[in-house]
């Protein structure tokens, strides 16, 4: 006997049907994504005082994406350059066309402070994400914190209180500090005179010069009247070659010790020779550490480039890492920001710096180096602060 058709099923039936072309479409919709590139916008100073940084940032950078087969979170990415000039005056606008017209999906940069203040603002506004492989703008992971900005870098504070500990450890009583008048100069001073002060030395003159200005004879003149125990200074790039070299011209080498965050000479001793020698600096990397992971990407570094690499090759490669981890951890959906900004604030990054982690403001907590000129390298003699997190002051997130 025949039993009668059950009218649910044709319903069933296209239920059924419905769930596989949901589920196909769904797979086509994935498949699409995966195929899609990632928009990095690289913002970068590719002429002028810090060309040679921004090149070694991109470096870093590609070399990771390229360690990881050219995709990131199993999505290519495609890069889009701007020479930002280190000029503040035009960072606004620059920043806008990589987000605007470009529709970059991450913007990368830079290494003046003054222009990166400007990226912050502009990638606040556009809820971009937006990772900072150099400058060290105490406000960007101040004041102007925010879920989708995060840095690979340092804070200015960072450097400048490391060494100022060391200085103050050291039992120099007074000091004469010297800067380029503008963000990573003041706050970098400020730093070393928060730590050197609060270890019971005294900071008796603050000279400074506008960026980015190398005439510094009448205040070499200055220094050597005023006779103080240590000297601590700020510069970098070719600021920092034609610095080391009048110094030591001047006959101050070896009258009076000079105390630096290590970008004076990070990426420079080659063009100071030995200038530089003896000089003590404190940086979150240094040119001769132990660990396997620094080894492994200073020999692939030198083989894809010709070239020794530095701190700021580091810095693109850990943006690079910083990146990769959120992208991973959504698998490849940039789209999923929420998912990303918690991957990324959760990594322990290893760097060749040494492994580090994030702070609440997506600053990192890292070790700081004892470095001394040695040579042609920034000799690692010691740590000058362990796991020292940025104060991250105003940050309201």
């Amino acid at each position: 006997m025949k039993h009668p058709a059950s009218p649910r099923r044709p319903a069933l039936r296209q239920l059924a049907l419905g769930a596989a072309l949901v589920a196909a479409f769904t797979g086509l919709s994935l498949q699409a994504v995966a195929q899609e590139k990632i928009k990095v916008g690289l913002m970068l100073p590719y002429t002028g005082t810090f060309a040679a940084l921004g090149v070694a940032i991109e470096n870093g950078f590609r070399q990771y994406v390229d360690e990881q087969g050219g995709k990131l979170g199993g999505r290519a990415i495609e890069f889009v350059k701007v020479d930002d000039e280190s000029d503040p005056a035009k960072a606004a606008d620059n920043a806008n066309k990589l987000v605007k017209r470009d529709n970059v999906d991450v913007m990368v940069g830079t290494v003046h402070s003054g222009v990166a203040l400007a990226m912050a603002k502009v990638a606040k506004d556009n809820d971009t994400l937006l990772i900072v492989p150099n400058a060290g703008a105490d406000a960007i992971t101040g004041p102007l914190c925010a879920p989708n900005i995060f840095r690979s870098s340092f804070s200015n504070w960072q450097p400048g209180y490391a060494i100022g500990k060391v200085a103050a450890e050291r039992k120099f009583k007074t000091a004469v500090t010297l800067t380029w008048k503008y963000a990573a100069g003041d706050e970098t001073v400020r730093g070393f005179k928060e730590a050197f002060e609060g270890g019971g030395g005294k900071v008796v003159k603050e000279l400074n010069l506008p960026f980015p200005t190398v005439e510094f004879q009448a205040l070499l003149t200055e220094i050597a009247s005023t006779r103080p125990d240590v000297v601590f200074v700020f510069f970098a790039g070719g600021g920092a070659v034609k610095f080391v070299k009048d110094w030591s011209a001047a006959g101050l080498k070896d009258k009076i010790p000079l105390y630096a965050s290590g970008f004076l000479t990070d990426g420079t001793l080659e063009a100071q020779g030995d200038a530089a020698a003896g000089i003590m600096t404190a940086l979150h990397y240094a040119d001769d550490l132990s660990n396997k992971r620094d080894q492994a990407f200073r020999l692939q570094y030198a083989k894809t480039y010709k070239l020794q690499p530095d701190v700021y090759a580091v810095q693109g490669y850990d943006a690079a890492q910083l990146l990769g981890a959120g992208l991973a951890a959504v698998k490849g959906d940039i789209k999923n920001r929420d998912g990303m900004v918690k991957a990324m604030e959760a990594a322990r990054i290893d760097s060749p710096r040494g492994p580090f982690t994030l702070s609440k403001a997506h600053n990192p907590v890292q070790d700081f180096y004892l470095r001394q000129v040695v040579g042609k390298v920034n000799k690692n003699v010691g740590l000058a602060a362990k796991g020292l997190a940025d104060p991250a002051r105003g940050c309201r997130m």
